[in-house]
């Protein structure tokens, strides 16, 4: 019966420091989570990747064309009616998921998914020894380390490579952590001064089929945009059973061993 007593109260204490402790959760969008007395559902929203001047002036020069990939949408305007070079490009992907810890009173999101992408497309010319094709999709930002992967698919040889380490942030705008509140919570960052990794250049160089000058043009850009985000989900609380104090535990126990011993009593 000591045991048992013991046992009761230890899993009381473990229950309690377990109430205080972040989960780490992740929301798809259609579906929702419950943690710690807190239902949160509802996600919607979108990132908006913007491509910076110099990447246009790329692509621009090397004839690249870029059309959306679904259910991502692509925005483009050129620099006149008639042209076809461009003067703004950007990407505006649904967000799918969301991921991020509670403590039971703030969340913390570290990590965004959205869905579709946009696809490059390389005549062959000056900076193509063959052309090439290139899409960008599934995009997935760790706000924790600052870095941005993708699904890459690619022509001449590179095929699919998923989540590719694409590119790092120079700066996160916006909050990032929030408190617990009912209602919905809206989410507003910018993440600028995308730099691309060593590895992700050698595979766009690959899949677009560039040349000594298409490289060198590809290399000029430092800053290949940014990435503005808008997310809302919907918290409510719920109601959950109130854990028993210690002292509820220790009264059950005292009541249990006062039963068994009456019983041992019966029994002689």
């Amino acid at each position: 019966m000591k045991f048992a007593f013991k046992s009761i109260v230890a899993a009381a204490a473990f229950v309690a420091a377990g109430a205080a402790s972040a989960s780490s959760l992740t929301l798809t969008s259609g579906s929702s989570v419950t943690d710690q007395g807190w239902t949160v559902s509802n996600l919607t929203g979108s990132g908006t990747l913007s491509f910076s001047s110099t990447l246009i002036g790329a692509l621009n020069a090397g004839g690249v064309q870029v059309s959306q990939v679904s259910p991502a949408v692509v925005t483009t305007t050129t620099t006149t009616p008639t042209s076809s070079k461009y003067k703004t490009v950007s990407a505006a992907a649904p967000v799918t998921s969301l991921t991020g810890t509670f403590d039971g009173s703030t969340v913390a999101v570290t990590q965004v998914g959205t869905a579709g992408g946009a696809l490059q497309t390389a005549v062959d010319d000056g900076f193509t020894t063959t052309g090439g094709t290139l899409s960008i999709t599934n995009l997935t930002v760790d706000l924790t380390a600052k870095r941005v992967y993708a699904t890459l698919i690619g022509a001449n040889g590179v095929g699919t490579v998923n989540n590719l380490y694409l590119w790092d942030i120079a700066t996160i705008t916006g909050a990032t952590s929030f408190a617990a509140v009912e209602g919905n919570i809206t989410s507003t960052n910018t993440l600028s001064g995308l730099k691309i990794n060593a590895n992700a250049f050698s595979l766009f160089s690959q899949a677009l089929g560039l040349t000594a000058a298409g490289n060198s043009a590809l290399s000029t850009v430092t800053d290949f945009g940014s990435i503005s985000s808008s997310i809302t989900v919907t918290a409510a609380k719920v109601q959950t059973p109130a854990v028993p104090e210690p002292s509820t535990y220790a009264l059950m126990g005292l009541g249990l061993a006062a039963v068994g011993l009456v019983a041992r009593r019966r029994a002689k």
